[in-house]
């Protein structure tokens, strides 16, 4: 089967549009993400998002709906308890451990058949439906249309945390609303690389943009746009070459980080160079 005919195939137009979807969401989210240092967070709030997803198919209901309401209500939990504490890390610590011993339990109270459960670890991007990619899209441009309006609020906020308080801006409300929008960004980047894989695909964009330039407007370009060549590629690779898609995009968008960081320290062992 040539290239054309497998991207003619309904499944790979879905999985298409999703993951274009999620990349959109992901870059600019990713990128506050990054310069707030919260990384740890996206890593977590992906886990608890796995406990909602084994309690919704304990009680009988759509994993998507718990993985929904678990990584929400962590975002608000971690934002309410961490905007302003240098422990935020042992927040977001015991946050991830409690929803982690809540999946076992509710994992190991249900007799029958998981499948829905153990695909959120994973991702099923070939898997998607158009109802799943307008859910994907649906939510992609509400994350789109919220950080639009409060870019430069958020980014006063993550930046210097101290002055915009001063300003009488609520640094509070801001790591609310960066909570928030993460929680839904993961939930959408769950189904398509999965929960182990999702913190790649969020922090590595916004990771290498950041090496990359200085400039935040710019660094959201660049993450949006690594972001969207690591999934297209990725889903390119994973048709074509075969094997899991959900790796191939997370091993595109950590190479790219890879590559940009041995580049940095280049050219800084070169101007090093240069000056002496």
């Amino acid at each position: 089967m040539s290239l054309h005919e497998l991207f003619a195939l309904s499944f790979v137009q879905h999985a298409f549009y999703a993951v274009t979807a999620v990349a959109l969401a992901a870059g600019p989210v990713g990128y506050f993400v990054v310069i707030r240092r919260q990384a740890f967070a996206a890593h977590a709030i992906g886990h608890v998002g796995f406990a909602g997803a084994a309690g919704a198919v304990l009680l009988g209901l759509s994993p998507i709906m718990g993985l929904l309401v678990f990584c929400l209500g962590a975002g608000l939990l971690i934002g309410a308890g961490a905007a302003t504490l240098d422990d935020r890390d042992a927040v977001v610590g015991v946050t991830l451990t409690a929803a982690m011993g809540l999946g076992v339990l509710f994992i190991s109270l249900y007799s029958g058949y998981a499948n829905a459960t153990y695909s959120i670890l994973f991702g099923q991007i070939l898997g998607v439906t158009w109802g799943d990619v307008g859910l994907v899209v649906a939510l992609s441009l509400g994350v789109l249309a919220v950080v639009s309006f409060a870019y430069r609020p958020l980014l006063f906020a993550s930046v210097d945390a101290q002055s915009a308080e001063a300003r009488g801006l609520s640094t509070r409300a801001m790591s609310l609303l960066v909570m928030s929008l993460l929680a839904i960004t993961i939930v959408v980047a769950i189904q398509i690389v999965g929960v182990l894989l999702d913190f790649s695909l969020l922090v590595a964009p916004a990771a290498t943009a950041e090496v990359l330039t200085n400039r935040p407007f710019e660094a959201v370009l660049w993450s949006t746009g690594l972001a969207l060549a690591s999934s297209w590629f990725g889903l390119f690779l994973g048709v074509w070459l075969g094997g899991p898609v959900s790796f191939w995009i997370t091993g595109l968008a950590s190479t790219a980080y890879l590559l940009a960081r041995m580049s940095d320290a280049f050219r800084t062992r070169r101007g090093h160079r240069v000056v002496a």
